[in-house]
């Protein structure tokens, strides 16, 4: 060994013709990284793709769920909607229906109040940084979450679901609401090419999921509470929608109510589940396929209606129109 570390050293600078072992690990060095990517790239069944777009496409589809939880929060919290604060930023699109003020404690208020100025600012930095679409027909209307909240019921609720009337009712339906648009987010950012379109990704991302994360903390700490006049517990609900997501989105697992069996608790070790993630926990990507079937409450991409009665705006949603 010596010998041979001399007969190297006395030959270092010097050219000298490939041994076959020198050959071989230069070959496996080419080779590794290609075995990696190939080991890392995700795979998935056909209508679960990635969807083939620009970085300025993905962005304007989230903002369709930006629209709708801006709408959804500020009239639930001030009775007045995006065209009250920012009219521009709906680029001439038509007024949501349905959509008024709740009866909220002065908490939940806040909260929900804070939500609304948040989705302003998501808005006024993708108009900013994209351009943006115009703001999509949206449906907030408490018969709009009847429907949905009886679906996920599997029968009418009697008397229908109306988010408007108490505190917990409505961060019900904001459950139902801004975890698509995390998932969305994390979906498309290994998409994205341009550094200023992660970068803005990321600041969306960040706030998306502090939004989920303050509703699910609130409907945990109420967990087992009837949910009037229902005979259905707080995580009872929050159990159906997710299990409704789920079905409609048809990608398998990607979302999860507050209490959850040991197998999808964290490390299997608990049955809470303040955050829904995956075995790892990390957040569970959804595709523009998947959020549209979902949010138009049809499990049909190419068929809108739920909060989007006319689909969502941008190229990626027209296409599937």
């Amino acid at each position: 060994m010596q010998e041979g570390n001399k007969i190297l050293s006395n030959k270092f600078g010097y050219r000298k013709m490939a041994t076959p072992s020198t050959l071989c690990c230069a070959v496996l060095l080419f080779l590794f990284p290609l075995q990696f990517m190939a080991t890392t790239t995700p795979s998935c069944p056909g209508d679960c793709e990635p969807t083939d777009a620009d970085d300025n496409d993905r962005i304007h589809f989230a903002q369709n769920l930006e629209f709708l939880e801006a709408e959804f929060f500020l009239y639930g919290a001030l009775g007045k909607g995006l065209d009250a604060f920012e009219p521009e930023f709906a680029k001439g699109g038509p007024p949501p229906i349905g959509g008024r003020r709740a009866n909220l404690d002065y908490l939940t208020r806040r909260i929900v109040e804070e939500f609304g100025y948040q989705e302003i600012g998501h808005n006024r930095e993708i108009v900013r940084r994209t351009g943006g679409i115009p703001r999509p027909l949206i449906d907030i209307s408490s018969e709009n979450f009847a429907k949905l909240f009886d679906k996920a019921a599997g029968y009418n609720l009697d008397p229908p679901f109306d988010p408007y009337e108490d505190p917990i009712k409505y961060m019900l339906a904001v459950y139902a609401i801004p975890y698509v648009g995390l998932n969305g987010y994390v979906g498309t950012n290994p998409c994205l090419k341009k550094f200023a379109s992660k970068q803005l990704v990321a600041g969306l991302l960040g706030v998306e999921s502090g939004q989920d994360a303050a509703t699910r903390e609130w409907l945990y700490e109420k967990g087992d509470a009837k949910v009037e006049p229902y005979d259905i517990t707080v995580v009872e609900f929050t159990n159906m929608i997710s299990g409704l997501r789920n079905k409609l989105g048809n990608c398998g697992i990607k979302d999860e109510g507050l209490i959850v069996p040991k197998e999808l608790g964290a490390e299997n070790r608990t049955t809470s589940n303040v955050l829904s993630a995956d075995p790892n926990s990390l957040s569970y990507p959804r595709t523009p396929q998947e959020i549209l079937r979902i949010v138009y409450s049809t499990g049909d991409e190419h068929r809108p209606g739920g909060f989007f009665p006319k689909g969502g705006n941008g190229r990626i949603a027209r296409e599937y129109l």
